[in-house]
């Protein structure tokens, strides 16, 4: 027999789920507050919550007195572009995981799954060595290669995922009125697959967009820098310029925002795809 939730229970539970929702969402409301208050009123006595006269001036100095732009456009690039190579590479090396059998295959998703408990941060110089022997160090392309090699295990393991809840009796049904594998993969199987994709591509592209390690390792050049390193630049050693920082954040959270917005839907049948086993 289910028992209903007494009174007290229920006005324990969302207590404390508004003081979770306090803590996670007062970080995000002080950055856009910071970012519109004047530049020597942000920690002026007494602290203020609630900006008395909104100013611009942190935007303005933002893209005139550095080249935020071109970190916004440098970042849209690499993302956008290493998140759909590694996710069409993951494509294809998860659908040889998912439908073939081959004897080291347990060893490769072993691999795939080990690569993710190593810090990311323990082979920086040794990628900075190989990466300089390429003459790729202070180039986005760089970047993007190394983005997209670090995304593919987990890309790959996610995707296989999907793979085994799609029936292959679909690309064998297409392979008998005359597609080829590929064909079928890509003409059957794909279609079916789009809410596991667009959530790869996100997945992939938000790591990108907010990685922060490699990008201020290997470049060096502001024409060539992303987001988190430029954000990594407001930071000297006697002073952190937060009104610049809070203004270059809040913008730096709008293109994903947006990413969301338009693929929540597929974000969400994405994540529940294999929650029901067929």
């Amino acid at each position: 027999m289910i028992r209903s939730e007494t009174l007290a229970g229920r006005i324990a539970r969302f207590g404390g789920l508004g003081i979770c929702l306090l803590f996670t969402v007062f970080p995000l409301y002080w950055i856009l507050v910071t970012s519109f208050k004047a530049p020597g009123t942000i920690f002026a006595y007494p602290l203020k919550y609630w900006p008395g006269d909104f100013s611009l001036d942190n935007y303005r100095g933002l893209f005139s007195q550095s080249n935020f732009a071109v970190f916004l456009v440098n970042s849209l690039i690499v993302s956008t572009v290493a998140a759909a190579l590694s996710t069409v590479i993951s494509l294809l090396s998860a659908y040889v995981l998912a439908r073939f059998e081959f004897v080291s295959k347990g060893a490769v998703m072993g691999a795939f799954l080990v690569t993710q408990m190593i810090p990311g941060f323990i082979a920086l110089g040794s990628l900075y060595i190989l990466m300089t022997k390429l003459y790729l160090v202070d180039s986005r392309w760089g970047l993007v290669l190394v983005y997209v090699a670090v995304s593919i295990p987990l890309c790959t393991v996610m995707l296989r995922g999907f793979f085994e809840n799609v029936p292959a009796s679909l690309e064998e049904a297409a392979m008998v009125d005359g597609c080829s594998r590929l064909s079928a993969l890509f003409r059957v199987l794909v279609p079916v697959m789009t809410p596991g994709l667009a959530a790869s591509y996100i997945f992939n592209f938000v790591n990108c967009w907010n990685e922060l390690f490699l990008s201020v390792t290997l470049l060096n050049s502001d024409n060539n820098k992303t987001i988190p390193a430029a954000l990594n630049g407001f930071i000297s050693s006697y002073n952190i310029d937060w009104g610049s920082m809070s203004a270059a954040a809040v913008l730096s959270i709008v293109p994903t925002m947006v990413l969301f917005a338009f693929a929540s839907r597929y974000i969400v049948e994405g994540l529940t795809a294999g929650a029901v086993k067929e």
